[in-house]
């Protein structure tokens, strides 16, 4: 074959496969290439992914992208060609009742895959993801009625207080929990063995909840993070307590149902976080700018868009919960997680 045929060669699913193997960049830091970008105006993030999940994630959505592609257009052959179809497959997918979540994320990965920023007019845009819309974590399914709720109370107490996401909740020990001496220990302990991540973790639990007294340690959260999370609640001296009475090497929940939501119960424990740290709206004021998680400086007063327009926010409270949660974006923990204020 010819140098014009060489994409012929590869199959649709092979060039795909090729392309966002390219640009694994998992252990480098985003917030690292984040700060370079903006003092060299480059753009070296966009042509990384730096979550393993997130690659398994993209992954998955694109090899649906990929067979609608070589079903639909057969004559297609090529990833250059097909991208003037993806409109029409996030049409489909909403058309066959997908909900908002997955449409976002098959957007999301599609855009990566075409190397398509994030202020390009050309970025393909899925429908508005409303509160509503999100299948996940969000009113009674079929599972519930396999999980009682009022046997299973100190576990959904637990993870209330606690923010976890399942893969850390499974594996979680009685050595995981720190009070705030422990964790001045760690820091210290991590500086002097360079432990970048563990650092961060410490730092960042100690600076943002002053006032807390007990926290967890979340180990190898999404994308390989480490994080140090405040427990919170009304439940807090039963959490304490359990962890206490549970060896250090031991697990402290021997089994989770698979029918536990764990995750929407993330949404409980971001809401009131919001609620204990959150500043009277009417004090504060549009012109005064706070430091963002991106380094950049917004207004303290966050305005909300979709289905909550015309709601104010304290930004700096969103902030402590983005920490608390490990995310990095603000938008994540408003859409995703701050229910009923």
């Amino acid at each position: 074959m010819g140098r014009h045929n060489k994409e012929y060669a590869r199959d649709m699913h092979q060039q795909a496969y090729d392309k966002l193997t390219g640009m694994q960049a998992f252990g480098d830091s985003k917030k690292d290439d984040m700060i370079y970008d903006r003092a060299h105006d480059t753009d070296i993030v966009s042509g990384k992914i730096y979550s393993y999940s997130t690659y398994k994630t993209y992954w998955k959505h694109i090899k649906y992208f990929v067979k609608w592609v070589q079903e639909r257009y057969p004559a297609c052959k090529t990833l250059k060609k097909a991208e003037k179809y993806v409109p029409e497959f996030l049409q489909t997918r909403v058309d066959a009742g997908m909900s908002a979540w997955t449409v976002q994320t098959e957007a999301a990965a599609l855009n990566k895959l075409y190397g398509i920023k994030v202020d390009d007019q050309k970025r393909f845009q899925p429908p508005q993801r409303r509160k509503e819309d999100i299948v996940r974590s969000r009113g009674a399914k079929v599972r519930d009625r396999h999980f009682s709720e009022k046997k299973n109370e100190e576990l959904i107490n637990f993870c209330k207080g606690c923010g976890f996401r399942r893969n850390v909740l499974e594996k979680l020990k009685g050595g995981d929990l720190y009070d705030r001496n422990r964790v001045e220990a760690a820091l210290e302990e991590a500086r002097l063995e360079g432990d970048q991540p563990m650092i961060r973790a410490c730092t960042d639990a100690l600076k943002t909840f002053p006032d807390k007294k007990y926290f967890i340690l979340h180990r190898k959260d999404k994308g390989g993070k480490t994080r140090i999370s405040p427990i919170v609640g009304p439940n807090t001296e039963k959490i304490v307590e359990r962890m206490m009475n549970t060896a250090s090497d031991e697990l402290v929940w021997r089994y989770v149902s698979s029918n536990c939501d764990v995750h929407g119960y993330r949404a409980d424990y971001a809401t009131y976080l919001y609620k204990e740290y959150a500043r009277p709206i009417e004090n504060l004021r549009y012109k005064n700018k706070i430091k963002c998680s991106d380094g950049r400086y917004r207004s303290e007063i966050y305005m909300c868009r979709g289905d909550e327009k015309g709601k104010r926010l304290d930004r700096r409270a969103i902030g402590v919960i983005s920490i608390a949660l490990g995310h990095n974006r603000e938008d994540t923990a408003i859409s995703n997680y701050i229910r009923n204020l």
